[in-house]
C-alpha cells in the first residue's frame, strides 16, 4: 500500500459518518492527515475535533457560532471560516486530496461538486447529492477525470461486487434494506406512531433524519436513484429487498446468472475505510470493532417491499423514469427534509411525510431553467444555480403549505 499520508477533508466531521471516518483516521494517523473539518451548527464538537486532529482549517456554516468557535480556537493555528459556501471554496485546495462528503441534505451538493470539478478523489456519503444533480455530478467526474468511491453501505457493496467485473457483463442490482424501526408494525398502525418510535431503528446507528427516512424507505428510493447514476444502470435494473438481519448489504446479478453479495456486520467504518484505503483493505481497529461469524448469524430473509407499507420507494422511481422533470430528484429531496424536520417537531404525522413529497411534486413544475448561466450541465440543462433556486423555492412553498 501507498506510504504517503492521505489529506482529507471530512464535510459534516460532526455527524454519524463524520465521527466515524474520524475513527478510522485516528486508528490509522500513518496514513492519513486531516486538513478540513466542515459541520453545520455542533461548533463544540467542532472544536474538539479540530484540537485533537489539528487540521489546516474548519469551516462552521451556520455563522451565528463564528465567535465561540474561533475563541475555542484562537490559540491554535486554524484557520476558522464560517458560511455554507466556505466549505465549498476549502475543498479545492491543493493540500486535499480526499474529501469525504457527509454532510446531510442538499447542503452537501455544491461543495461536493466543487470538490469534483477540483478533480479531488470523493468518498460520497451524502446521497441527496445525486439524487438531486446526479446528472450534472456524473458528468463532471468523468470530464474531471474525479472518482467518486460511495461509502453507503449498499452502494459500497455493490462497488465491491463490481471490481473487476466488466460492466456489460451486469444485468441487475438488488439493492438490501432493513425495513426500518416499522417493517414490523401493521399499516394501519402508521398514523400514530411518534417520532421517538421512527428512531428506533433496528440495525444501524445513524442521525435522525437519515433513520426517519429509513422508516419511510425514502432512503432506499434515494438509494436507488444513487445508484442510478453511480453505476449508469436504468430504474427498471435495480430492485430492493428486504432484509431484516442487515448482513447481506447488496446484491449484483450477472448476465450468466451468478449473483454476488458482500456480507459483513452492520458497521459503517467498514465502507468508510475501504472508501479511503481503496484498493486496498487493511484491518478494521479501535473500540466495538466486531468480525461477521457465519456459523452465528442464524437465517437470513429477503422479501419484496410492501408497496402499500413503503409508498416513497415507489416515487423514487417515478422520479427515475423522468415522470416529473430533470428537476424531479431536487423537489423530491427538498419536501422531504422540510416533511421530516417538521415531522421530528412533532408538527405533522408520519404518514403526513410521504403525502407532502408527493403533492410537492404534483405541484412543483420540476423542469425549468431559472438562470441562463454559461456552466458545464448536464444534458437537459440544470446547473448548479438552476438546482439551487428550485431546492429554495420548494423548500418555501412547502414549508408555507405545513404552516396552514
Amino acid at each position: 500500500m501507498e506510504t504517503r499520508r492521505q489529506h482529507i477533508a471530512v464535510l459534516g466531521s460532526t455527524g454519524s459518518i463524520g465521527t466515524q471516518t474520524l475513527e478510522v483516521v485516528r486508528a490509522y494517523p500513518e496514513l492519513f492527515a486531516v486538513e478540513l473539518l466542515a459541520a453545520g451548527r455542533n461548533w463544540e464538537l467542532l472544536a474538539r475535533q479540530a484540537v485533537e486532529f489539528e487540521p489546516d482549517a474548519v469551516v462552521i456554516a451556520d455563522e451565528a457560532y463564528y465567535a465561540p468557535l474561533a475563541e475555542a480556537l484562537a490559540h491554535l493555528p486554524i484557520k476558522v471560516y464560517a458560511g455554507a459556501e466556505e466549505a465549498a471554496a476549502s475543498v479545492v485546495s491543493g493540500e486535499v486530496d480526499t474529501v469525504v462528503s457527509a454532510m446531510v441534505g442538499f447542503a452537501g451538493l455544491a461543495p461536493t461538486l466543487a470538490a469534483v470539478r477540483a478533480g479531488k478523489k470523493v468518498a460520497l456519503a451524502n446521497k441527496e447529492t445525486l439524487v438531486v444533480a446526479g446528472e450534472l455530478v456524473m458528468g463532471e467526474a468523468r470530464r474531471c477525470q474525479a472518482p467518486i468511491i460511495p461509502v453507503d453501505s449498499e452502494h459500497s457493496a455493490i462497488f465491491q461486487c463490481l471490481v473487476g467485473e466488466p460492466a456489460q457483463s451486469v444485468r441487475r442490482l438488488v439493492l438490501t434494506a432493513s425495513g426500518g424501526a416499522f417493517r414490523d408494525t401493521p399499516t394501519d398502525e402508521l398514523d400514530r406512531m411518534t417520532a421517538a418510535d421512527a428512531l428506533r431503528h433496528p440495525s444501524w446507528e445513524m442521525g435522525r433524519k437519515i433513520t426517519v427516512d429509513c422508516a419511510t424507505m425514502m432512503n432506499k428510493g434515494f438509494e436507488v436513484i444513487e445508484a442510478r447514476w453511480l453505476f449508469d444502470l436504468p430504474a427498471d435494473r435495480i430492485d430492493v429487498a428486504v432484509h431484516p438481519q442487515s448482513i447481506v448489504h447488496s446484491f449484483v446479478e450477472f448476465e450468466d446468472g451468478a449473483f454476488k453479495a458482500q456480507l459483513g456486520v452492520p458497521d459503517m467504518r467498514l465502507p468508510i475505510q475501504y472508501a479511503l484505503t481503496f484498493p486496498y483493505r487493511l484491518p478494521i481497529r479501535g473500540e466495538g470493532t466486531k468480525r461477521f461469524e457465519p456459523s452465528l448469524c442464524g437465517g437470513l430473509t429477503f422479501a419484496a417491499p410492501d408497496a402499500e407499507k413503503y409508498p416513497a420507494l415507489g416515487l423514487a422511481y417515478e422520479v427515475l423514469r423522468g415522470d416529473y422533470g430533470p428537476g424531479g430528484g431536487c423537489v423530491m429531496n427538498a419536501a422531504n427534509e422540510v416533511a421530516v424536520a417538521a415531522f421530528l417537531e412533532g408538527r405533522i404525522r408520519f404518514t403526513e411525510i410521504y403525502r407532502t413529497v408527493r403533492e410537492a411534486l404534483d405541484t412543483m413544475p420540476g423542469a425549468r431553467r431559472t438562470t441562463g448561466e454559461a456552466e458545464e450541465t448536464g444534458e437537459r440543462g440544470m446547473t448548479l444555480a438552476d438546482y439551487t433556486a428550485l431546492d429554495a423555492e420548494v423548500r418555501g412553498r412547502v414549508a408555507e403549505a405545513l404552516a396552514q
